[in-house]
This record gives C-alpha cells, structure tokens and sequence, in this order.
C-alpha cells in the first residue's frame, strides 16, 4: 500500500500529515498528486467523500514553499462554490502548513470588504474564494491576477449548477496562460467537458471510480409515498420523516435533512423543533455569521439534525454523520450523490433515506438511471394509506368530500334547473292555489309589492287587477334579460270580482296557452308564416320578391 512517504511531498508537509493521524492516502490523492508535483494539469474525477480537497492542497503547498507573495498579487487560487466549502479548503490549509510561512486569504459573501482587503493588501500565497465575491475585489482594483502559477477548481459540476460557468471563464481569461490547472469534479457533463479540454493543457485524467457513484458503504432506501388528500400531503410528508427518524432510534446519532427549496427548509426545521427534535436550518438566505455558528454547533455535536439546503450538500466534511434524509427528491440527479456522500465518509458506514412523492417520480428515475442501481424500496411508516396525524392536519368534517355545488350564472343565486322547476311547479299548480282577489283601481302599488318575493323566483300565475296586475311580471324577469311579453288585453268583466268560478278557470286556462305559444316562438318554434317579429303587420315591400322590387 501506498504511503504519503513515498509521494515526493515537503517535509514539513508530511510532518503535518502524520500529527494529523494520516498515513496512507485514498486512491484519489495517491493518482492526483504525483502528476501535480510534476506541474502537469490534473483533471480528477472521484464521487463526493473520497479525499479530494487533499489532492490539491498537499502539492501546492509543497510547491509554494519556496518563494514570497506580493501585494494585491495571490500566488495560487482556489476557487469554490459555496462559503461552507470555502472555509473548509480554508481549514486544511491551516492544518497541512502550520510548520510552513505561507499566508492565505478567504474571500467570501457576508465579510467586510474591508477586511478581506487589508489581508490581500499585505500579499498572500494562497487565495481561496467564491467566484462572485473574486471577481468584486477585482473590478474594485484590489486584487491582481496576473501571477497565479497554480489555479484549482473544486467541485466544478457544483458550479455549473449554480451558473457560475460564465464567471469561471472569466476568470480563467484573468489568470496566465502558463499556470498549472487543477480541475476536480465527481461528474462530468457536457459543458463541464467543454471548459476542460479549452483551458486545461493534456491534463493527468484520474478517475478513481465511475462516474456518478455513490460509497459501498452508505445504505440507501426510498419511501414511496402519496398523501390522502392534496392539502394534507406537507404535513404528512414531516409525519413520514418523523416516523423514519424514530425508527432508526439510537442508531441516528445525527443527521442532515436534505430539502429543495429554503422556504421547505425553515418549515422542515420548524416542524421538527415544535415535536421536540433538535434540529435548526441552514441555507443561502441566512447571515453568514448564524450559517458558521449553526455548522460548527452541529461538527461539535451540539446540534443533532441539520436542515439544510444543498448549500450543505458539496464539500462539508462532518465525518461523524449517520444518516442522510432526502425529504425532497432532488431535481438534479447528481445532486443525490452528493448529498448522501455527506455520511458513509472515510470508510465509515452510512445510511441515506428518501421520501419520494408521486410528482417526484421522474426525478427518481433519473437518479436511479445514473447511479445504475436501483434504491431498495422501504414501507410506508403511516400505512398504505397515511393518517391524518401531522402538525397541520385538520380534523375531518361531515361534508370534507362532499362535492362543493356548481356556480350559476342566476342574478340570484338560484341555478338555471332550479328555476325552472319552480316555475313548472307554479304553472301546473290548480288554479285554487293561485287565486287572488282582485282589488280596486287605487291599489296597484300594493300588489306589486306582494307579488315581487315571487318574481325572483318561480313564475307564479299573476292576480286579477283592474290596470297593472295582470302583466307578466315574474315572467319578465326570470328570463334573463328577454324583453317583457306585451300585456294581454283586458277583458270587459275583468273587474268584476263576483265573475262565476268556471268562468275564471277558462280564461286563465286560455292566457296560460297563449303564453305557452308565445315562448315556444320565442325558442325558435315558428309558427306563422310572416317573418319574425312583423305579427300580423307586414308591410307589403316585404312581400316583394327581389325582381319586383328592382323593376319596381
């Protein structure tokens, strides 16, 4: 077996590397290094938790340690795509050349520009950044790239990602043409390809395993669920990944919950804190400062589950961690392998759980097609069909399923069949229902009045008055806009209130059949011949046929 002895490192560098507890490298560091102390450009190729960082810090430092930096003028550059990821290069920096003179500096989002530019002002031999926070001290004028002689990028498939592609090509355009380029990415896509082969210069491939592959020893199992309703699915998603993380017990002595959106994070970390779990998110929008303090409380242990976005998933090296919970499926397949690489480090075994929902499915496909491997399925911990119990679930009601009714487009709420009932219902009732008593000349206002309730609603047979009584009303206006029938003529003994009974019955009888034919022409049921609308009026132009009229 390879050791770090035989690799042609600085002494002091191996001093370092043996205080430190190490002693032979991972396949990584042992086929990336040598070619990079020649000053060859490397491209490496391993999945997440296999040592990488070491790869590149342990041969620059043994090649700067000889020489002095400039101000304003960094003799090497690492460029990353997180803060997180940034301060952990930071940290092995500090570890691997404590018996060395070399400055760095740290340039990331959320630190005083002043700050950064004070350290860069003095000159550093190593400059570890973000590419948005580089490339403001440099349009600033504070910072010079002109002598970067080794230049690395870390978990570049991370930053094409996060759309920093542009920014890396910029950069590069920065640095000399002469620099060594250490390029380390776990997948390899086709843009990722492209900017290799344009700025790297026959690069030492090192490709430890395939493509894409998640450690041998981290366990993996999804949950394939599907809530009872639509608006209980969230909380009964947060039962699921609570009724996981009970299962394991004693076992999950920590754990990093993976979410796709921030806003899921917070409820995630809510949730959890309100059943008793101690838990606390981490994501892009928080201060950097609440970011650094939640991260180092949950390396110290202090802090048992961290909800994290997938600002946690590439680069942090928390070797303790037992589980990995995807509570989202991620929408980059690639994304699941690092997430899961973030526990079954350095040889330890993990273990990774998945919540899958059924708009998730496409996405789970995809993931299984590149690890090429299928995820063992685990059973529902609620059942086939989940419960209700979650932090917001609503307790059901009598009339929960019950379809809600159909809007019309009634003027007053009533719908177009139900109308129409009520106004069959009217007409075919006996006329003894609808008698009325016919009042004197004096009293039209008040039978307007009691006849209005009915109007809205159903058409109900009109009372004998002596003037306005005996108009449509009702008719008129449960039509929807139709223009009012015009008022059948009065009869001579319409008036007269001691008419005989039968007499009464035949004339309604009579107005109901006229109305019956009136509407049924209204409909489209034409029953003379004149054109519609002229009665019995028609001019006699209309009679015309168009030859007489033009000889005419």
């Amino acid at each position: 077996m390879t050791k770090f002895s035989e690799l042609n490192l600085n002494a002091k560098v191996l001093k370092a590397i043996d205080e430190a507890g190490y002693e032979s490298p991972t396949p990584i560091q042992a086929g990336a290094i040598p070619p990079a102390l020649e000053g060859r450009d490397v491209l490496g190729i391993a999945q997440t938790g296999t040592g990488k960082t070491a790869s590149f810090t342990l041969p620059m430092l043994s090649l700067l340690a000889r020489g002095r930096a400039r101000a304003r003028m960094p003799r090497s550059l690492v460029l990353c795509p997180t803060r997180e990821l940034a301060a952990q290069v930071a940290e092995n920096f500090d570890t691997y050349s404590k018996h060395l003179k070399l400055t760095k500096a740290l340039l990331i989002g959320g630190v005083s520009f002043k700050e950064q530019e004070q350290i860069i002002d003095k000159g550093v031999d190593v400059l570890i950044a973000t590419p948005g926070r580089l490339l403001d001290h440099f349009e600033r004028g504070k910072l010079i790239l002109s002598d970067v002689k080794v230049m690395v990028v870390d978990e570049a498939d991370r930053m094409l990602d996060m759309g920093f592609i542009p920014d890396i090509e910029r950069i590069f355009g920065l640095t000399p043409f002469t620099r060594q380029t250490l390029f380390f990415s776990a997948t390899m896509a086709p843009e990722i390809e492209r900017i290799t082969n344009t700025f790297l210069s026959n690069p030492a491939r090192v490709e430890v395993a395939r493509q894409a592959t998640a450690s041998e020893t981290i366990e993996q199992g999804v949950v394939m669920f599907k809530g009872s309703r639509r608006d209980r699915e969230a909380s009964e998603k947060r039962n699921v990944l609570r009724k996981l993380i009970d299962a394991e017990g004693d076992k999950c002595t920590n754990a990093i919950i993976f979410c796709n959106r921030k806003t899921d994070v917070d409820i995630v970390a809510k949730s959890l804190k309100k059943y008793g779990y101690d838990a606390a998110p981490i994501h892009g929008d928080l201060d950097q400062s609440q970011r650094t303090r939640t991260l180092e409380s949950f390396r110290a242990g202090d802090l048992r589950f961290l909800v994290a976005s997938d600002v946690a998933a590439r680069g942090l090296d928390v070797p303790s961690v037992s589980h990995v919970f995807n509570f989202d499926v991620p929408s980059h397949a690639e994304d699941y392998v690092h997430r899961i690489g973030r526990t079954g480090r350095a040889g330890r075994d993990g273990k990774a759980m998945m919540i899958c929902s059924a708009r998730d499915e496409k996405n789970f496909d995809a993931i299984e097609k590149l690890i090429q491997k299928e995820i063992p399925r685990i059973d529902n911990p609620l059942g086939t069909a989940p419960s209700d119990e979650g932090d917001n679930a609503k307790p059901d009601s009598a009339e929960g399923d019950k379809p809600k009714p159909r809007r019309t487009r009634s003027r007053r709420g009533k719908s177009d069949s139900a109308r129409d009932t009520a106004r069959d219902t009217a007409d075919a009732a006996p006329a003894e229902a609808t008698e009325a008593v016919a009042t004197k000349s004096d009293a039209p206002a008040v039978a307007a009045t009691e006849a209005e309730p009915v109007a809205d609603t159903v058409e109900a047979t009109p009372a004998k008055s002596a003037d306005n009584d005996d108009k449509p009303r009702s008719r008129s206006r449960s039509r929807r806009g139709k223009p009012a029938e015009p008022a059948e003529p009065a009869e001579e003994n319409a008036s007269d209130t001691r008419e005989p009974r039968e007499s009464r019955e035949n004339r309604e009888n009579r107005d109901r059949s006229r109305g019956g034919q009136s509407r049924g022409q209204r409909g489209g049921g034409q029953q003379g011949k004149g054109p519609v609308g002229m009665g019995d009026h028609l001019p006699s132009f209309i009679a015309l046929s168009f030859e007489e009229r033009m000889t005419g």
